[in-house]
């Protein structure tokens, strides 16, 4: 286990609307609990500070929910709180979340003013009946007043998420959307498939056919289509569904693609530290009530051997364009990757989902189509 920096992830799960295809744990009408949250939170940085005193936080990221729809009062107590509890290193890379909508100039002021320093902003799609269709509550025309605001404010990092295969999407809502983003000039673009997951509205409608999407063709076209204009641009694709101008690569997910530790911090934050990965309880308000009581809201713990180590990290590590470093396997596991995964290797190879060039093994084009496939070869 590689044991040098930390990333810190911070969970804030409250929304003003559950999006349609959204499954990650978030819930809307919940605001009457956000103070007790920040409060437990506190508690549960306290709960981890003398575990980890040693150890620098070298990213810290802030995800939801919509962590900007908390506001001020609540982002600041929870900004103090970390500063206050954690080594962070001088220079971390600190991202916070948000939607169109949810953002004011004087938010993104005082966001930036506390250190703050990469902002993350889920526009989805361009296009109006698009986003009514996902259940956004925003326009284009807010975006682009949140995003002009941000550089007013003094951000000089902004990610803005994108998404593809989405119902009613067309080749030309891509190519002009794309283009639009592209238009603002962000240091990051990250471009992501919708999959239609069991515990989504999305979900709903597909079993019972009222949902009608792009077939797996035109999903690959708008993927490939998004990518060649993005790399023409200047940005440079350096994971599977992310793009950045040179040195804006996110290094906060850097960390997790690489299979290095992290502390997540809120209700159903997941962390892997010291050889084990765990999770926290997911709804917040038995989250706040552990926590109250000064009991790690923790769900489950497992320990991972050293054969599920080295096989997280390959099928993590090959997300990145780049792959997987036959140097840094040896440093970490003190065995080839030839030792472990000659066989798959050879296959994968053979099969055009793998290129080996004798340094590093990296998914083809067609792998990174296929890219699910050829992580199942390296489940143990």
């Amino acid at each position: 286990m590689i044991k040098n920096g930390l990333a810190l992830y911070i969970h804030l799960p409250f929304c003003l609307k559950k999006c349609y295809y959204c499954d990650f744990n978030s819930y809307s009408g919940k605001e009457e609990l956000m103070g007790s949250y920040i409060k437990a939170l506190s508690t549960e940085m306290c709960l981890y500070s003398f575990k980890l005193k040693e150890r620098k936080v070298e990213s810290i990221y802030i995800g939801g929910g919509t962590p900007t729809y908390l506001g001020i009062k609540h982002l600041e107590t929870l900004l103090d709180n970390v500063r206050q509890v954690f080594y962070i290193c001088e220079g971390a890379e600190i991202t916070i979340e948000a939607n169109p909508g949810s953002l004011s100039l004087k938010l993104l002021k005082f966001l930036y003013e506390k250190g703050v320093n990469r902002l993350s902003i889920g526009l989805q799609a361009c296009d109006a009946n698009i986003l009514k269709q996902l259940g956004r509550i925003h326009t284009f025309e807010q975006f682009e007043n949140n995003f002009n605001w941000a550089r007013i404010a003094g951000f000089n990092n902004i990610n803005v998420d994108l998404m593809i295969g989405l119902p009613g999407q067309t080749f030309e809502n891509v190519y002009k959307c794309v283009r639009k983003v592209i238009n603002l000039k962000p240091e990051h673009i990250s471009v992501y498939s919708l999959k239609i997951e069991k515990s989504t509205k999305f979900y709903e409608m597909y079993e019972s056919g009222q949902l009608i999407l792009p077939d797996e063709d035109q999903e690959r076209l708008f993927y490939h289509t998004a990518v060649n204009l993005l790399i023409q641009n200047g940005y440079k694709h350096y994971e599977i569904s992310n793009f950045a101008l040179p040195g804006y690569a996110c290094r906060h997910n850097l960390i997790y693609w690489e299979n290095k530790e992290y502390l997540g911090l809120g209700a159903g934050a997941h962390s892997y530290i010291d050889g084990k990965r765990f999770y926290n309880t997911e709804t917040p308000e038995k989250y706040i009530e552990l926590l109250n009581k000064k009991n790690l809201p923790v769900e489950e713990y497992e320990n991972i051997n050293l054969s599920t180590e080295m096989a997280e990290t390959m099928f993590m590590s090959l997300r990145l364009v780049q792959g997987v470093s036959r140097k840094k396997f040896f440093d970490r596991f003190g065995k080839t990757l030839d030792e472990v995964y000659g066989a798959e290797i050879k296959k994968l190879v053979s099969l055009g989902l793998l290129i080996d060039d004798g340094k590093r093994i990296r998914l083809s084009t067609r792998g990174l189509d296929l890219a699910n496939e050829v992580f199942m070869e390296f489940l143990p």
